[in-house]
């Protein structure tokens, strides 16, 4: 286990952590969470062995392999799929020993490595690499192309899949969903469900925090807090201990206002200075309660728009892609103030390309396309964050939208988004990708628009800011049309759905968890990428996954339905064992009321382990099928 006593780090002049202590153990899955900046990326430079402790005791078992994601990839001409292969350096070396070996014909040698080998998981990797990259987005056709060809954000993807290829007792995972599209989350949840080791994870995502981890520790005030459950009943924990918290300074503080008023009033006289030197001693003394300060540094709100016609924007059989290409076709849709539209969808299916046909990047490729008089679009995208000026500060950029505001008005505006005092006078180049989007989102808002488009707006953004543009987007008066991986956002702020999908825009007639169980429902068994093979017969391939996905959709199901139920009983065990720490409950008089609650556990636990022995026999049920299909399919 990691253990992690009186830690005390110090980067530059910052202390990050001061008497800091927490344990992990193996097997947990474990989110690590805390404002920005306040040191969950040196802990993880530490569990990395890249920092050491300034103070206190830091130990984690040396035996253990350490999985993370490398930050740089470099341009190079290697195939995506053995780029990813590389990422497992102990199987690269076993190979490179393989071929010295049979170079020069060391018969032992070779048997000794080839048993390695196997173990090492040599001989499927391939197919695990491949499986990998397709639950990440990328295609058959996309595995064989050089690394150089791709861009950033599918880079870091496929960092992100060696991370994830690679044997590892502890995996360390800084905000993986930054560069994912919705389906790619999904993958990389149950993924992470399944992974066997220990996770540590970074991540401002509420949804797949809540369902990926089972503990939560806290960076506050420079210490760490250990939370029981998911990243809910974190929120709920923490909400009560700040407020026993903030009860307990209130009353210290009319302590101390009550010692001040003595000392101020006696220690001038003689008669009363031996008692008024005892109060200053015990006022020394008492102990500082940091007073609960859990109040977010963003507060926004969109503008009353100056107009809003109705519709907004209508459409009929439009066609929209890029030059002659079409992507989206036969597009009925109409934008009225109030609409609030997720767009659902695969990678590349086409979410994107609708936001920049709406937004006027690329105008409709054939169809009716109507905008009203006093259309004003907010819109943002990740790209948008380039178009920022580096040498110019926040309010420079404001001031250029409205030259006639005053100075005063423009950094209370700015406030809001967290640019506070220097801040707002500060130039744009050294900006963390955080600050910058904060800063377009401003850009935006300030602009009173009536029909939002908003495409991974939370990309960067940490949970307060998130928090900020949630509220602020409930409260939006005019059409929001989103696109996201955040499904905390999307079904707290989406009332309609549409899927893209197969070259049309079509109203999805369910939530979030049904758009899930959809795209199990429809992915295809995952083929590796062998250039050797022969050309396939497209149709009877389609035909025979037709027939698999129906041969197995009763499985299917009842495997969804028995992750449902395990879903359930984990809240209900993590709502139990909240409640449980509460110290009340052990004493005496509340004895019964904890038998009753050990009981609950009891029967939870062993429902819940139950469960899980019968969803294992159905994945067992469901690959043996798949098995066969493959077979049959290659006969």
């Amino acid at each position: 286990m990691i253990q992690i006593a009186n830690l005390g780090l110090i980067r530059g002049n910052k202390m990050l952590l001061k008497s800091a202590s927490a344990t992990i153990y193996p097997g947990h899955k474990v989110g690590l969470v805390g404002a920005n900046g306040c040191g969950k990326s040196s802990l993880f430079a530490l569990f990395r062995n890249e920092l050491h402790a300034d103070e206190g005791h830091f130990e984690l078992p040396s035996q253990w392999q350490i999985s993370w994601v490398a930050q740089e990839t470099p341009a190079s001409d290697k195939s995506a799929l053995e780029y990813v292969i590389d990422g497992d350096q102990r199987l690269r070396q076993i190979q490179q020993q393989l071929a010295d070996a049979q170079e020069q014909h060391l018969g032992e040698r070779i048997a000794e490595l080839h048993a390695l080998l196997e173990q090492a998981g040599g001989y499927d990797v391939e197919a695990r690499a491949a499986i990998i990259l397709d639950g990440l987005g990328f295609s058959q056709e996309a595995c064989q192309r050089p690394v150089r060809t791709f861009s950033g954000g599918w880079r870091m993807r496929l960092n992100l899949a060696q991370a994830l290829l690679c044997h590892s007792d502890l995996l360390l995972l800084d905000e993986p969903t930054n560069h994912l599209d919705l389906d790619a989350v999904i993958w990389l949840e149950r993924f992470l469900q399944r992974y066997p080791g220990t996770l540590v994870l970074i991540s401002h995502d509420k949804a797949f925090l809540d369902a990926v981890v089972t503990e939560i520790i806290s960076v506050e005030q420079q210490q760490l807090h250990s939370y029981k459950g998911n990243y809910s009943a974190f929120e709920e924990q923490r909400a009560e201990r700040m407020r026993l918290q903030d009860l307990a300074f209130q009353k210290q503080q009319q302590q101390v206002a009550h010692l001040q008023s003595f000392i101020n009033r006696f220690k001038a006289k003689a008669s009363k200075a031996k008692q008024a030197q005892s109060r200053i001693k015990q006022l020394e003394k008492m102990e500082k309660l940091a007073p609960a300060h859990y109040k977010s540094g963003f507060s926004f709100s969109f503008f009353t728009p100056p107009k809003l016609p109705n519709p907004l924007v209508s459409m009929e059989q439009v066609q929209a892609g890029y030059g002659d290409k079409v992507i989206l076709e036969k597009l009925q849709l109409n934008l009225v103030p109030g609409s609030r539209i997720g767009l659902l969808g695969r990678n590349g299916a086409g979410k994107s390309t609708l936001i920049k046909m709406l937004a006027g990047e690329n105008p409709p490729l054939a169809g009716h396309y109507h905008q009203s008089a006093g259309l004003q679009i907010g819109y943002f995208a990740q790209h948008q964050l380039e178009y920022l000026r580096p040498d110019d500060s926040p309010l420079q950029h404001i001031l250029r939208l409205d030259p006639k505001a005053t100075e005063q008005s423009l950094r209370d505006f700015l406030g809001g988004f967290g640019f506070h005092g220097d801040e707002a006078l500060a130039k744009v180049a050294p900006m963390s990708g955080g600050e910058k989007a904060r800063l377009v989102l401003a850009l935006v808002v300030y602009q009173k628009p009536n029909l939002l488009l908003l495409d991974e707006p939370t990309n960067h953004l940490d949970l307060d800011m998130r928090h900020a543009l949630n509220l602020a987007l409930q409260a939006f008066e005019g059409a929001l049309v989103l696109v996201s991986h955040d499904r905390f956002l999307l079904s707290t702020v989406c009332e309609d759905f549409y899927l893209v999908d197969s070259g049309r825009v079509e109203p999805f007639n369910g939530d979030l968890d049904d758009y899930k169980n959809w795209l199990m429902q429809t992915a295809a068994p995952v083929v590796t990428n062998d250039t050797a093979s022969p050309k396939v017969d497209r149709k009877a391939q389609k035909r025979q996954e037709a027939e698999f996905r129906q041969a197995t959709q009763p499985l299917r199901k009842q495997i969804t339905e028995q992750e449902k139920k395990m879903d359930k009983l984990q809240q209900e065990l993590a709502a139990i064992e909240n409640e449980m720490l509460d110290t009340s409950l052990y004493e005496e008089r509340n004895k019964a009321r904890l038998k009753s609650l050990l009981e609950q556990q009891s029967k939870q636990k062993q429902a819940l382990e139950e469960l899980e022995m019968d969803w294992l026999d159905s994945q067992e049920q469901l690959e043996q099928m798949q098995k066969a299909f493959e077979a049959m399919a290659d006969a």
